[in-house]
């Protein structure tokens, strides 16, 4: 089905206010899912309110929490988030980070103990926005899905990489990935009747690859919250060597690490504005593989998705529109309720 993402956003925080979360929190949930559905990015959209309201539930994510100062100095800080929600944690702790890279130009800041923080690329838009580089490795605490190089076991997370780079007068580029094959998101999305997984992107305990959600999740029926602790198997690190070597450092660092820079560190930001512009049109003037083909700068799919999306609605997969109506239901939405909402 699609759904207009306004009315999406709107269900989305009806849900978390009738679980307990204040009106800003909501609305801070709900915004930061449906921007990564808008941003084609379904893995790390409304497909997980299910499983948000459910570690709510059980006590391990903890609503309305605000950030706490570890250790800072003048470039740097440690933050504890209290196993808040990712998306208030996340921008709380980026609000920081810039704050005190507007002081110095530069700013290093890890974030620990926050729920799944979402999609990393929104957290680089936001400080782009601002006029600033940002850099990001991340990694999951308690969500070991990733098996090494060479291995069959979980040992890593799916540990995201993120850079984002302003760009004077036109949309920033962000650079976000998963260090794993796929982000576990994607196999959430698969295992709802969405877009299959590519070749290769799982592995069984005998070290045979594999498509099949069920090798991360086990049997499954229906739609509804998976659990990735009920199979067997592990995803596959992207890249070979080098995706589990980058993967390695990122669960090395303390949950977000993020650096923040003005790029007047760099010269001027006159100056870095033009070099940015002129090595982009550059990259781009490559001739494309394939007749018809396109050579894309880092986050400009997502632009595009976004438009449409916009202007189209969000697509919706059935089982993850039912999932989302069980959650509201349970939540004390009724149906009339949720045609309302969204239209």
């Amino acid at each position: 089905m699609m759904i207009k993402s306004d009315a999406l956003e709107r269900l989305v925080a009806a849900i978390f206010r009738a679980e307990g979360c204040s009106e800003a929190e909501s609305a801070s949930i709900a915004r930061h899912l449906v921007s990564s559905n808008l941003a084609g990015h379904d893995s790390h959209g409304v497909i997980r309110v299910p499983r948000y309201v459910a570690i709510l539930r059980d006590g391990l994510v903890v609503k309305d929490r605000k950030i706490e100062v570890v250790t800072e100095n003048d470039a740097m800080a440690v933050l504890d988030g209290g196993n808040g929600f990712g998306q208030s944690i996340g921008e709380q702790a980026v609000a920081f980070g810039l704050a005190k890279a507007k002081k110095s130009g530069i700013a290093i800041v890890a974030l620990r103990n926050s729920a799944h923080i979402g999609r990393i690329g929104g957290w680089a838009e936001i400080a782009a926005e601002a006029g600033y580089v940002s850099i990001h490795f991340v990694n999951v605490a308690g969500s070991m899905l990733v098996a090494p190089f060479g291995g069959v076991d979980r040992r890593m997370s799916t540990a995201p990489f993120c850079v984002g780079v302003p760009r004077a007068g036109e949309p920033p580029m962000i650079l976000d990935f998963a260090t794993s094959l796929v982000a576990e998101g994607k196999v959430l999305v698969a295992s709802n009747g969405g877009k299959k997984l590519p070749e290769g992107a799982l592995i069984d305990p005998d070290g045979r690859l594999s498509t099949d959600p069920q090798t991360l999740y086990g049997p499954i029926a229906g739609p509804g919250p998976r659990n990735y602790r009920a199979g067997k198997g592990s995803i596959r690190a992207m890249g070979e060597h080098k995706g589990s070597g980058l993967a390695f450092m990122c669960e090395i660092a303390n949950g977000m690490l993020s650096i923040y820079m003005s790029p007047a560190t760099f010269g001027s930001a006159d100056g870095f504005a033009a070099m940015t512009r002129e090595y982009v049109e550059f990259f781009k003037s490559s001739r494309p593989a394939s007749p018809g083909g396109e050579v894309l700068t880092p986050g400009e799919p997502e632009l595009r998705y976004r438009e449409k999306r916009l202007k189209e609605g969000v697509p919706l997969e059935e089982e993850t529109w039912q999932a989302l109506r069980k959650t509201a239901l349970a939540a004390g939405l009724g149906d009339n309720s949720i045609a309302e909402i969204v239209g």
